[in-house]
């Protein structure tokens, strides 16, 4: 039998006080639904932190760990109401609020040396189509921000393996102030389809 190909699925720990994370939730119900034998890949998570100075580094440590050949990254974008397939990660730190350990850059480059900007890997364009025919409220994105979520993927983008970003809202029930939230089931089964298109490409 051939040796399954390898997905590392990341999300991030709670962060600007609150006490979960949508990412680290919906990462772990995928992996609750996810069958490597039926899907064609064996299917590995990692928690990272919410800060600038450790996450690439966590994220690259999961690499160096696990070998996937793809990687996507999950995070909470609390404002936005889709689940969002990100296309581009720019060289820039810029925050809004203070990361984990009390960061909070303004204006920096992630990588004085790097490119402006680096594009996705993975088949955005396709998994968007694919989510949406079935129903799934997904779309496209074309700014990652520039927190820690955009610094994970711009360095992931550094390497060789196709690796991506999807944008997440709360999950339903999980606050009260308002925000957009969509049900763990229903971002489950979003990025479940995103990885299938994904492998999909790659094969």
């Amino acid at each position: 039998m051939d040796t399954l190909r390898t997905i590392l699925l990341t999300g991030f720990k709670p962060f600007d006080g609150a006490t979960e994370n949508a990412s680290w939730r919906v990462a772990q119900r995928v992996a609750e639904l996810w069958d490597d034998e039926r899907e064609g890949a064996r299917l590995v998570t990692t928690l990272l932190p919410v800060t600038y100075a450790d996450a690439p580094a966590a994220s690259a440590a999961a690499v160096e760990r696990e070998q996937p050949s793809l990687i996507l990254h999950l995070g909470l974008a609390g404002r936005r109401a889709a689940v969002e397939v990100e296309r581009v990660a720019i060289n820039l730190a810029d925050a809004r609020i203070t990361d984990n350990a009390g960061a909070q850059p303004i204006d920096e480059p992630l990588d004085p040396t790097g490119p402006a900007a680096r594009f996705a890997t993975i088949p955005a364009k396709a998994a968007v189509t694919a989510c949406t025919e079935r129903g799934l409220p997904v779309k496209e994105s074309l700014s990652a921000g520039a927190f820690v979520c955009n610094a994970t993927l711009y360095h992931s983008l550094a390497g060789s393996i196709p690796a991506g970003f999807v944008h997440l809202p709360a999950v339903e029930g999980a606050q009260s102030d308002g925000a957009p939230s969509l049900p763990l089931d229903t971002m489950a089964e979003a990025v479940s389809e995103i990885l299938r298109t994904c492998l999909i490409s790659a094969s």
